[in-house]
C-alpha cells in the first residue's frame, strides 16, 4: 500500500461524494457501508498489479475499451502502454477516461477522470518507475521505443465489495 494519510483522506472524500451523487440504481446495489470499501480498504485490496478495463472515445465519440496492467499508487491508477497504441492517440486528444477493475461479483472499482501523461521530468515519475521495475523486473521503457506512462486523476470513483468481510479477510492473507 503506497497511500499516505493525505491520499486516504482525499480518496475517502472522493468515494463518499461519488456514491452520494450516483443514481438511485447504483446506490441500490452499492449500498453505503454494507457493500462499499473505504479508502484504506480499497488501497489494501488493490495491491500489486490489477487488470483494468480502460475506456476512451474516438473523435466521433465512439467508445473503445481495452485491457491494461494497472497499479494503484497514491489513490490513483497508473498504467503504461505503447505510445503508438490507439488509446494513447485518443487520450492525447481527449483525456477523459473511465477505468474499471472487476473481479467476478466480488469486487468492482469504477473510476472516471482525466488521463495524465507522465514524463521523466514529472516529480512522481521516479517512484512510479521504481514500483514498476520492482513488479516487472525491468523498466517498461525496455519494452519498446515509445512507452507512455499514464495516471488517472479521478473525478469520480466507487469501490464495491459484495461480501466485504470475506474480501478483506482474503486480501490480508
Amino acid at each position: 500500500m503506497y497511500e499516505t494519510h493525505a491520499d486516504l483522506a482525499w480518496l475517502d472524500d472522493l468515494l463518499t461524494r461519488s456514491l452520494a451523487g450516483a443514481g438511485e440504481h447504483l446506490r441500490s446495489i452499492v449500498t453505503a457501508g454494507e457493500r462499499t470499501l473505504d479508502a484504506a480498504q480499497t488501497a489494501a485490496v488493490l495491491t500489486g498489479m490489477r487488470t483494468l478495463a480502460v475506456a476512451t472515445v474516438t473523435r466521433t465519440s465512439e467508445p473503445r475499451v481495452s485491457g491494461e496492467d494497472g497499479h494503484f499508487l497514491h489513490a490513483r491508477w497508473v498504467f503504461t502502454t505503447s505510445g503508438t497504441a490507439v488509446k494513447v492517440r485518443h487520450l492525447r486528444a481527449r483525456p477523459g477516461v473511465s477505468v474499471a477493475h472487476i473481479v467476478g461479483d466480488d469486487l468492482g472499482i469504477f473510476c472516471h477522470g482525466q488521463a495524465e501523461f507522465l514524463g521523466d521530468d514529472h516529480p512522481d515519475f521516479p517512484e512510479i518507475e521504481d514500483h514498476l521495475v520492482a513488479h516487472y523486473g525491468a523498466s517498461p521503457r525496455t519494452w519498446g521505443p515509445d512507452i507512455a506512462y499514464l495516471r488517472v486523476q479521478p473525478q469520480w470513483m466507487v469501490s464495491y465489495a459484495f461480501a466485504k468481510d470475506r474480501l478483506l479477510a482474503e486480501s490480508s492473507q
